[in-house]
């Protein structure tokens, strides 16, 4: 066994950004200030001019897009039960209803068909995830939006760096989130920023991120909407700055690994294992993960913790069907409802994929994974 532990995921931060991290504590700035006003320039630009804005995670991000929406008590917001919770939590954090659709089993992405079943006359936005930065149609995403004027805020906290039809996501379409939290291929520690549609939702996602007060003059101060306290420090805007400089070669990277992961696991891979392997996508996806759904012969706890014990490697599990939280199975939802997530969400994990990693790192883990599997 290979005595190195090699994690599913990892960041890396060069030492030029440390330098620029140790510079911004010196400077006596630590809190929001010049570095995130850079951050949110740069961002802009890589998004085509639109207006982008910084907060302390890519969760927050989602819910004050839903604010800015006018969305609460009421409406009903349709969304994907595969993904992590807070997808489905901020949409009960502004008094709307969660409303899932079920997903396709092929890209893992929410089924847009049975998102138009979905829609009732209360929906008003829907919120679709690009699972493992795999972004679902955008040409028939907003063409159902646009049909039944419905809000879109996509949550795209894994897709930095992916693209539709050669266009970076969050150059175009309505609201959009993404995360800089640890995993992600680019990361700020925690963090996240979302791309609005105008100077004025610019200006009201300030609001909502620091306690809704706007300034005016020396001492001016008012307060007319409820905001929370969301704000990116110029700590963590300083780790971006440098973390974005190398978007381009993360994204190369994890895509050259990924062909990689295909080559070893080969086109047989159900046929030996009766596993599944993910669509392979290397024009539009950023490869944020790469997941494979395991045989029903093997439970994941078990395949993941034979990985850990027998070859020392980590293994991801992304992620648990939201519905079947106690939380969500409170408010009506039950086993059965979305039996695709639920089979995929039972068997689905992640293998390790990250920055730093090599191609003799991914020999290992595929190498671990046809002994394991048998």
């Amino acid at each position: 066994m290979n005595n190195t532990f090699l994690p599913f995921s990892r960041p890396t931060i060069d030492e030029e950004t440390i330098a620029s991290v140790a510079d911004t504590l010196r400077s006596g700035w630590i809190t929001s200030g010049p570095k995130v006003l850079e951050f949110e320039k740069r961002l802009s630009g890589y998004f085509g001019g639109r207006p982008v804005r910084t907060f302390n995670s890519g969760t927050c991000t989602m819910e004050i897009a839903l604010r800015i929406a006018g969305i609460g008590k009421g409406d009903e917001v349709i969304t994907t039960p595969i993904s992590w919770v807070a997808t489905a939590n901020v949409i009960l954090e502004v008094g709307a209803t969660p409303v899932f659709a079920d997903i396709d089993p092929v890209t893992r992405n929410i089924d847009l068909d049975k998102v138009e079943g979905a829609i009732t006359k209360r929906t008003r936005a829907i919120i679709p995830v690009y699972l493992a930065g795999k972004p679902v149609n955008m040409d028939r995403l907003y063409a159902i939006a646009n049909k039944h004027n419905l809000r879109v805020i996509e949550d795209a906290a894994q897709a930095i760096g992916s693209s539709w039809m050669g266009k970076p996501i969050g150059s175009f379409g309505d609201f959009v989130s993404f995360s800089f939290q640890a995993n992600k291929n680019i990361t700020t520690s925690e963090g996240g920023c979302l791309v609005l549609n105008s100077e004025a939702e610019a200006a009201l996602a300030e609001k909502y991120r620091l306690q809704g007060v706007t300034r005016s003059g020396w001492d001016g101060i008012e307060v007319d909407v409820l905001g929370g306290k969301y704000n990116m420090t110029d700590i963590s805007a300083a780790i971006g700055l440098g973390q974005f400089a190398k978007l381009d070669a993360i994204t190369a990277q994890r895509s050259k690994l990924a062909k990689r992961y295909f080559d070893l696991l080969g086109d047989d891979f159900e046929k030996k294992t009766g596993g599944q392997l993910p669509p392979k996508d290397f024009g539009s996806t950023n490869w944020h993960l790469f997941q494979i759904v395991l045989p029903e012969r093997i439970a994941r706890a078990t395949f993941m913790a034979r990985m850990k014990e027998s070859h020392n490697i980590g293994i991801g599990y992304h992620y648990a069907p939201i519905h079947l939280f106690k939380l969500y199975r409170a408010l009506g939802f039950k086993e059965g409802m979305y039996p695709i997530a639920e089979n995929i969400g039972r068997q689905i994990v992640s293998l390790p994929m990250f920055y730093a990693m090599n191609e003799k790192d991914v020999e290992r883990v595929c190498s671990a994974i046809f002994d394991v599997l048998g």
